[in-house]
Order: C-alpha cells, then sequence, then structure tokens
C-alpha cells in the first residue's frame, strides 16, 4: 500500500525482559490484519509468536534477534521492529534505536521499571528516538499502573502524562478511559477486535475529571495555543492531540497508555497513539558527515534526493547475506547500483524485499524514510550505501564492549572447520561478539555480554553447523619474574669425537627497573619486553662474535619459567666475565652455557608468579553500592574511588583477571541487573603465597599427568 511520507511511522517495541513485547507485536499484527491468529510466546501450541522465529527462542521463550515486520492502521503504515529484552543482546536494541523514528517502551504494571527499561531508556536519549509507554499487565495481580507511571517520572527522569485510565485492575481489569475523548472503552469478540464506547462508570468520574485536569496541565507547559484554550474554555479532542504529537515528537513528555497485551485489551488504542503522536521520517532531523570536510551535512526525506542509506542489521540468508537498510534520503530500487563508502565498491541491488519475521515480500523499491533489505551485498553492520552523487557517511551505532570471555575447543576435525564458519558469520552479524586467538595458549576466545550470550551462539552452532565444541574459562595470561640479585658461573662442554663444544660465562641476573626496561623497549621494540641483556665483558675474555649467543640463550628461557611455566619478564641479565676454546667455542656453545646458567641462578632468585590485574568500573543505583563494594572486596579488589550522583554510584577499582569470570552474572544477581560495568587491563602484580602454591601444585600435577 502505497502511502506518503506523512503517514509512515518506524517505530521499536523495547522493555525489560518478560514484559511483553513479542505478545503485543502479535496482537498489533492480528489487528492490523498481518496474520489470521494469535500464538504464545512460549510455543505451547506448536507455533509460538510470529515475530520469535528462531527455534531456540521459541524454546526459551525469550526474544534473542530483532525480528522486522510492517502492518497499515487505519492508513498509517507502519514498520515494526520487535527487540529483545535481555541485557545480553542489547546490540539488538541499540542498531534498532539507530535507525528508528519513535518507539513504544513497554512496562510491566507489576514490575514497573527495572533493569533493563534503564538501559532501553538511555538507549532511546543516545538517538534522540520520541517514545510511548504502554503499562502491560494490568490484569495481573499486583498490577499498580499509577505506580509505574511515577517510577517514569523517578527512576527514569521523564515526564509522563498519563492519557488512559485503567477501568479496575488485576482480575477486575475490564477495559479503559480515554482522558482525551473522555469516554471508556471495552474490548469484546473472541480476540478482543469489538470495541465498545461508551460512558464513563460513575464510580469513576471524578477520578477520570481530576485525571484530565492533571493530563491538561502538563501538556499546557509545551503548547501556547492549549493554555489559550484552557483559559477560554475551548478545549477540543484535536488540541489536546496536537499538543500530545508536539510534546512527544520534542521529547518533553512520554504519553502514557495502559492494557493488557494478553487479555487482548488496550492494543488497538496504543495503536491509534502511534499514528496520532508519533513521529513520521519527515518530523525526524538527520545528518551525515562529510568525510573530505569533517563536517555535518543535512539530511532530507526526499526521493528525488541523492540516496543516502544505512546498513543496520545483517543476516546469513537463504540466498545469501541479507543486509538490513533504512533509506534517509533518495529512492532506493532493484536494479540500481549503489557504492559502499567505507570500501568504494559498487554494488547492483539484485533483490529488494520487506521482511515479515523470517518471511519476505519482494518490492521494486524503498522510498525515503523506509525501511527495506537486499539480498547478496557483502558488506559490515553500520556502512552507508550512496548512488554515487553524494560522498557522506552516517554515523554508525553505538557498540558496547564485551564483558566475558570463553575458550572454544572442537571434539573433532569436522566440528575444527565448521565452527571457524560459524564464528566467522556470527561475528561478522554481531558486533558484540567477538572472537580472537590467546597469542600466549593458542585457545580461540568467544567474547561476549554475558554467559546466555555466548550460550545461545554455542548451541546455534552445534544446530547451525553440526559443530560440537567444548567451552571452559580461558587461561589467565600469568607472568613470572624474579626478586633477587643472583650471581651465577656456568661452563659448558661437550666432547664426543671431533670438535666440541666450550663455553664458559660468569654474570648475574637481578630485577628490571622500570627505567631499564622503558630504555630497553626504545632501543630495541624487537626485544622480549621486561627483558634487558647488558654486556660488560672486559678484556675479551668471551670473543665477541659469541655475545650475542649468549643473549640469545638467556631469551631463550624466557618462554617458561620454572614455577609454572609462564613467560618470565622484569629480568636484567649481566655477562661480565667468561672464557673461551680456540677449537671448540661456538655460537651453539655459549647459548648452551646461558641456559645452564639460567637454570641454576633462576631458582636462586626468588622467582615469583604475577598475575593481570585489571582496572574495573561499575555503574549503578546507590542503594547497591554496599553490596557491589562487598562483591569486589570478595574477589580481591582494592578500591580505588567511588562517587555518588542523582542516585548513581560509581566505583573503581583494580581487581585481579583470574577473580573476574562470572562477575557480570554475580553482579546482575546482586543488583537486579541494574548494574553494569568496564574493565581493561592495568598492571601485573604479585599473587599471594596461597594462591602461588595452589598454582604450582596444580602445574607439576599437569606435568606429571603429561608424562604419563
Amino acid at each position: 500500500m502505497a502511502v506518503g511520507i506523512e503517514k509512515l511511522r518506524n517505530i521499536g517495541i523495547s522493555a525489560h525482559i518478560d514484559s511483553g513485547k513479542t505478545t503485543l507485536t502479535e496482537r498489533i499484527l492480528f489487528y492490523t490484519k498481518r496474520i489470521h491468529a494469535m500464538h504464545e510466546v512460549k510455543g505451547k501450541d506448536g507455533v509460538g509468536a510470529k515475530m520469535d522465529s528462531m527455534e531456540l527462542e521459541r524454546e526459551r521463550g525469550i526474544t534473542i534477534q530483532s525480528a522486522a515486520t510492517h502492518c497499515v492502521w487505519q492508513g498509517t503504515r507502519i514498520n515494526i521492529i520487535d527487540t529483545p529484552g535481555h541485557v545480553d543482546f542489547t546490540i539488538e536494541v541499540e542498531r534498532a534505536m539507530r535507525v528508528l523514528d519513535g518507539a513504544v517502551l513497554v512496562l510491566c504494571a507489576v514490575a514497573g521499571v527495572q533493569s533493563q527499561s534503564l538501559t532501553v531508556d538511555r538507549q532511546m536519549r543516545r538517538y534522540g528516538v520520541p517514545r510511548l509507554a504502554f503499562v502491560n499487565k494490568c490484569d495481573r495481580a499486583g498490577a499498580n499502573p499509577l505506580r509505574v507511571r511515577d517510577q517514569l517520572r523517578d527512576k527514569l527522569r521523564c515526564n509522563p502524562v498519563l492519557i488512559q485510565l485503567p477501568i479496575g485492575v488485576e482480575d477486575a481489569f475490564e477495559g479503559l478511559v480515554d482522558l482525551v475523548a473522555m469516554k471508556a472503552l471495552r474490548f469484546e469478540g473472541k480476540g478482543g477486535e469489538n470495541i465498545v464506547e461508551g460512558p464513563i462508570p460513575e464510580a469513576m468520574a471524578v477520578e477520570a475529571a481530576q485525571a484530565r485536569e492533571e493530563m491538561l496541565d502538563g501538556l499546557s507547559m509545551f503548547s501556547d495555543a492549549l493554555t489559550e484554550a484552557i483559559l477560554e474554555e475551548r478545549v477540543t479532542d484535536e488540541l489536546v492531540m496536537d499538543a500530545i504529537r508536539h510534546a512527544t515528537i520534542k521529547q518533553k513528555v512520554v504519553p502514557v497508555l495502559v492494557g493488557s497485551a494478553y487479555q487482548n485489551k488496550g492494543v488497538q488504542p496504543l495503536l491509534d497513539a502511534v499514528a496520532r503522536y508519533l513521529p513520521s521520517p519527515a518530523d525526524v532531523p538527520n545528518d551525515a558527515i562529510d568525510p573530505d570536510k569533517d563536517e555535518r551535512v543535512p539530511l532530507s526525506c526526499d526521493d528525488d534526493k541523492p540516496l543516502v542509506t544505512l546498513a543496520f542489521k545483517l543476516e546469513d540468508g537463504r540466498f545469501g547475506q541479507l543486509t538490513y537498510l533504512r533509506v534517509y534520503q533518495g529512492n532506493l530500487f532493484r536494479g540500481q547500483e549503489v557504492i559502499n563508502v567505507r570500501t568504494g565498491k559498487k554494488h547492483r541491488v539484485g533483490r529488494l524485499v520487506r521482511m515479515h519475521s523470517d518471511e519476505m515480500e519482494d518490492i521494486d523499491s524503498a522510498c525515503a524514510g523506509d525501511i527495506a533489505a537486499m539480498f547478496g551485498i557483502d558488506c559490515h553492520s553500520g556502512d552507508t550505501f550512496t548512488d554515487g552523487r553524494a560522498r557522506v557517511t552516517l554515523t554508525p551505532m553505538h557498540v558496547p564492549a564485551p564483558v566475558i570471555s570463553l575458550s572454544l575447543t572442537p571434539k573433532d576435525q569436522k566440528s575444527q572447520v565448521n565452527m571457524s564458519k560459524a564464528l566467522k558469520r556470527f561475528s561478522k552479524e554481531d558486533p558484540t561478539f567477538r572472537v580472537s586467538t590467546d597469542p600466549e595458549s593458542g585457545e580461540t576466545l568467544a567474547s561476549g555480554m554475558g554467559e546466555l550470550h555466548l550460550d545461545v551462539y554455542i548451541e546455534r552452532m552445534r544446530r547451525e553447523y553440526a559443530a560440537d565444541v567444548v567451552a571452559s574459562p580461558p587461561r589467565v595470561a600469568y607472568r613470572e619474574t624474579i626478586t633477587q640479585h643472583t650471581p651465577y658461573a656456568y661452563t659448558h662442554k661437550k666432547q664426543t669425537g671431533g670438535s666440541g663444544q666450550y663455553g664458559k660465562i660468569a654474570g648475574f641476573i637481578e630485577p628490571l627497573s622500570a627505567e631499564d626496561a622503558a630504555a630497553a623497549a626504545e632501543a630495541d621494540e624487537r626485544a622480549p619486553k621486561g627483558y634487558l641483556f647488558s654486556d660488560e665483558i672486559v678484556g675479551g675474555v668471551v670473543p665477541r662474535e659469541y655475545i650475542p649467543a649468549v643473549d640469545k640463550g638467556f631469551r631463550s628461557m624466557l618462554d617458561k619459567g620454572q614455577l609454572i611455566g609462564a613467560p618470565v619478564t622484569g629480568v636484567r641479565a649481566v655477562l661480565n666475565d667468561g672464557g673461551s676454546h680456540a677449537v671448540d667455542s661456538s655460537d651453539i656453545a655459549f647459548q648452551e652455557a646461558a641456559r645452564g646458567a639460567w637454570r641454576e641462578a633462576y631458582p636462586k632468585a626468588g622467582p615469583q608468579i604475577l598475575e593481570p590485574v585489571m582496572k574495573v568500573e561499575i555503574e549503578g543505583p546507590a542503594e547497591f553500592q554496599g553490596g557491589i563494594v562487598g562483591i569486589l572486596l570478595q574477589r580481591r579488589g582494592l578500591i580505588i574511588g567511588a562517587t555518588d550522583a542523582d542516585g548513581f554510584c560509581r566505583i573503581e577499582a583494580e581487581v585481579p583477571l583470574a577473580e573476574m569470570f562470572g562477575y557480570s552474572t554475580v553482579l546482575r544477581s546482586a543488583t537486579q541487573g541494574k548494574a553494569e560495568f568496564t574493565m581493561e587491563f592495568s598492571r601485573y602484580a604479585p599473587v599471594p603465597t596461597s594462591i602461588a602454591t595452589e598454582l604450582i601444585k596444580k602445574h607439576r600435577e599437569a606435568q606429571e599427568k603429561g608424562k604419563k
């Protein structure tokens, strides 16, 4: 159905997990006649919700990937993206909010504003997305929509304006009062499709009149026309709706609606509100960046202007890569030649589709402001495409850093190949899922936003790629060092017939100072970090040509220390005496002499195990500050600083990496999921004696097992 730009809405449906987003979307699709029957999220009837097309989603009863669809409601075409509620899949919300013009924030009438509600609110503010609030589950025991309204103000710092009142709550919930038209709405029929309008119940007349007065007072602050009409007592429904729309688009207010998607109540009025109050693409200013001039260029929703479109989501489809696009300017049509601004490559659009969950409908073109998808073009999430008439780029979505890593080991060769394919695809589709190889252990590391995030991808490897993998915590990158000045004197002799081997060296090893380490790194970038060799030979007792061999011999011993086999760092090796043989001395002989000297001196030099210490920053509600600090102290953390402002606390600490595995899950449990943390490497520090003893014991047991 062709509609004008003013009749187009791009919206996202977002909320905390289990607030009813997917159930709400299922009802929207039913009332707009996109589906002919409603199914439940858990898939108990063997079908499952339309927007949860992945088998894992239906099994677990959660949304894992955002899904796009479109529908038409009373002449307004609505592109909808149903997003996950779990924090582990937050990138799906990020990329949706980057391209949407409006959103519906779903809140549970019982639980109210929850942890992911806070995250979603931050994401909406980051991209300047106006929103409606839909208080769902008003039929549940303990439901209190007015308390949720107050939480929007107190916890999210919004300006909520109630435009509906529930008629009854919990098991007495039977409909709602429209405070704009001042009439009662009830929903009858098998699927709640018959809306019955009537007078406001007498018992609610005073409450409704007071609520309408509060609504008008709240809106009049942002509308001079409404203020005049209130003073002259000539308020009309159109004036009120215009005031709500204007204030919502300017993000001055958040209209609050009520209902129960599961009970099929309040969904049609929500669709009316989406069409009336949320912005069209033409109402939202957008701009791009000119990479040559490094300045912003305004974009307009005009089909005749040069094409500018953003690839915001990738999927591996049956016919190649499926790229979701938001067209910001110009017209995208099938067969058109487009240019990827990042790579400069030209591509031809072979197939253009509009998505309906996992189904697709072929289209000939997508106009400015529309959301569509194209097949068979290799690109990355966040790439900008143009038709060549404009050289601009669109800012990509914010990508949070991964917080947890697992080591992946395939069980056989076939799984190795398939795991490689799966990791390549997943890391391309999801910017928060990152794959790397530990340079020390050779382990394949998968990093993500949480344990559930990684569990889902491991399960998808098994199901979609037949890759059987074993996941385990990655090894901590321990180091060894020395703490004492220790002399050495070693002679290497070997005589087996013919020319033998002879090398004699003496000197000392000692801890490397920070100044010497910096000087060594500056003098030779290729030298091992944390190691310095000093030549103090006088009188040529060791011939000049053999001194590099001594250095090479010492370097070869740095890869594995004698305590736990970890790399050795922080050592200065000094050569100041020795001897040679006219025939038997050689590079090999002096290398072996250095290795022998190291084996004898290292145990006497007070060897010590070092562990990586991470700088950790935690942000969350101030009410959980004590619990956050307690968990850090239990994990051998050192609190560096803490600040508290506007009800939120920020704690900085240093914590050993070995103690950070599983921390994200523990932190969420202790703070009801309301705290977030970031982590980066800070320094190496000595391991406590008790832990060092345990590490040495495990290393020796592993060595004994290897010998057997």
